[in-house]
């Protein structure tokens, strides 16, 4: 259990500990941001809405084939951390399941259409 008297923890020590932790400090003025609101329709890059799922399924691909490749590397003993291939595997995972969640958002949308009465 930590107290005052745990040494390295005295109320200066740990007051210094919390109060210079990187990054803390440098939160961003929110009040120097301008938003004018949604751009024009001119100004907004229109993709297609094949290309953005299609480059999303080829994102989540190559994480998968990325996470493949470096528990391969780990289990021939090549230059990878244990943190690294976790990390890759998480990514992968998580990418995944996302695409799922959309696949079936769509499969329910388009269930929805086809028993539309017209």
């Amino acid at each position: 259990m930590l107290n005052a008297t745990t040494p390295g923890l005295t109320s200066p020590n740990l007051y210094n500990a919390l109060t210079n932790v990187p990054g803390l400090q440098e939160r961003p003025d929110i009040s120097l941001l301008h938003i004018d609101g949604p751009l024009p329709p001119e100004q907004v890059k229109r993709i297609p809405f094949k290309d953005l799922l299609l480059g999303s399924l080829h994102e989540v691909n190559m994480m998968q084939q990325n996470a493949d490749y470096a528990v391969e590397k780990l289990m021939t003993g090549g230059e990878i951390g244990t943190a690294e291939v976790l990390t890759a595997l998480q990514k992968a995972d998580i990418a995944f399941k996302l695409m799922m969640q959309i696949r079936n958002k769509l499969v329910g949308a388009w269930q929805e259409i086809q028993n539309l009465r017209v």
